[in-house]
């Protein structure tokens, strides 16, 4: 049996395995292209890419337009959670930040519960709190 104490100092007392998407995953290529693209472009050629999307929302809500930022947000968690169960995450577990694939999954999350709590849907807000906190700690310090 493989020795699961790795986890306790981590935080993860449940040992479910960390979800890593992989390294080739489409947020990594989305990146390259909004470095010097237009993000609309490029979530229309990546319709599949959380980070597209969530940099979509990023735009929207900078821009004042809360409902899109929220719609856009919402699309990037969807995205994200369909890869993250694509690569065995079971609806719980660790999902680490310092991993960057799965940096624009975490990133969609934050901004749908950023854009739920402004929209005054605290219950979803404080929900993706919660699914923040069991995927990576870090992202509430």
């Amino acid at each position: 049996m493989a020795d699961r104490t790795d986890n306790l100092t981590s935080g993860n007392l449940l040992g479910i395995p960390e979800t890593r998407l992989p390294d080739d995953f489409v947020d990594v290529q989305v990146a390259e292209e909004l470095a010097d693209g237009e993000p609309r472009e490029v979530v229309a050629a990546h319709l599949d890419s959380p980070l597209a999307w969530a940099t979509l929302a990023e735009d929207a809500l900078s821009d004042g337009d809360l409902i899109t930022a929220y719609a856009c947000a919402r699309t990037g968690y969807h995205r994200g959670l369909d890869a993250l169960r694509r690569n065995g995450w079971r609806g719980q577990g660790p999902i680490p930040a310092s991993h960057v694939p799965n940096r624009g999954v975490l990133r969609a999350l934050a901004l749908l519960g950023e854009t739920s709590r402004r929209l005054g849907d605290q219950p979803e807000a404080d929900r993706i709190t919660d699914f923040l906190r069991e995927a990576d700690p870090s992202l509430l310090d």
